[in-house]
């Protein structure tokens, strides 16, 4: 197995350690949800340094990485980020990523820890005619997600950056707590607010080391892989392998946002999408909540009050906010409307439920 660079330090704080992605990650610290409910309401970090990260760069950067992937990158200002994703030319999605626009010809691509090689053949062979330099930094490149309300206070006594000017999908390059070039973005996937932070592997416990000083009295706390997910499901973002993969387009997925076919931009997949888009789906990704007891988990079938089936949770969990069973997963168009009554088929039981708007919270 892999690890990160902060790898010893989980194990000195005594986490619970698990295979992800082929990393040796932190699963819990104190447990799920204490450590959901520390980054809802105060501050939370996350070694996400598994991720994934490509350099695109050269005069033809631009041309691959728009290309590639849903969004329009054209339209990114130094310093902005968006999210977006790889369709696959069969209608389905490699991955979901971030790309930052971090200097004149030179983007940053943000990729799942599990699809990391599969990405990195992929955008290397869509390259093939364009011809703009790639670098996988994957294995050099540690990163931290600080979560929370409070994360603000904490990060500014290690930055003379204004972190509130950091605005939602832009970020900065800059000197942070002694060190210089760490990349400060705001492109966080829990909903609290918030911080990433890319930097050298060599310099990995020092910022950890003083993020953690300086949330002291904040109340900061390391936070495990099994709380970012149900934080994520909250909020009603996908997972990849779970919510969006190679079978699923972006638009069955309300993918649609991240999916631009503005000024004629050709695109993989920009036909198959643009008719998707012009006759519509025959299922959505669609949130719902359990007006009954129980937890809907990955698999579990999803009913109408006839019993028919007429789709699938992708993602569920008992929503430590809201202390109710929440889930994602994709159904028949003509049960898609909010407000919708299905059931889920937990075991032997069938449990009501009803189609939500996201986020939950």
């Amino acid at each position: 197995m892999k690890t990160t660079a902060f790898n010893s330090i989980h194990k000195k704080l005594g986490a619970k350690m698990v295979e992800f992605a082929g990393y040796e990650m932190p699963i819990e610290y104190s447990g799920i949800k204490d450590e959901h409910m520390t980054v809802r309401e105060s501050v939370g970090v996350f070694d996400v340094s598994h991720m994934g990260e490509f350099w695109v760069k050269g005069p033809k950067a631009l041309d691959l990485v728009a290309k590639i992937t849903s969004n329009d990158p054209r339209i990114l200002t130094l310093g902005q980020a968006q999210y977006s994703c790889f369709p696959n030319g069969k209608g389905g999605i490699v991955d979901d990523l971030l790309v930052y626009y971090y200097e004149p010809e030179k983007y940053m691509l943000v990729v799942n820890a599990a699809n990391i090689e599969k990405d990195w053949n992929w955008v290397v062979q869509q390259n093939e005619e364009i011809g703009a330099e790639l670098e996988n930094a994957s294995d050099e490149i540690s990163q931290l997600a600080i979560q929370g309300p409070k994360a603000t206070e904490v990060l500014q006594k290690l930055t003379d950056v204004n972190l509130s000017e950091i605005k939602f999908y832009t970020f900065v390059t800059d000197k942070f707590a002694g060190v210089d070039e760490v990349i400060i973005s705001a492109t966080g996937y829990t909903g609290a607010g918030g911080f990433e932070l890319y930097f050298r592997n060599n310099v990995a416990e020092q910022i950890w080391n003083a993020i953690f000083e300086a949330g002291a009295e904040a109340g900061i706390k390391p936070v495990g892989l099994a709380a970012r997910d149900t934080l994520r499901l909250e909020m009603g973002y996908c997972l990849y392998g779970n919510d969006i993969d190679d079978t699923t387009s972006p638009l069955e997925a309300g993918l649609g946002w991240i999916t631009k076919f503005n000024n004629g931009r050709e695109f993989i997949d920009r036909e198959f999408l643009t008719m998707q888009k012009n006759e519509g789906v025959t299922r959505r990704l669609r949130g719902f909540m359990l007006t009954g007891r129980g937890i809907p988990r990955h698999g579990y079938e999803l009913v109408n009050s006839e019993g028919e089936t007429i789709g699938e949770v992708t993602s569920g969990t008992m929503s430590p906010v809201l202390n109710k069973g929440i889930g994602m997963g994709y159904v028949a168009k003509e049960y898609s409307a909010f407000g919708t009554g299905i059931f889920v088929k937990i075991r032997n039981k069938v449990i009501p439920a009803e189609i939500v708007k996201f986020p939950f919270i």
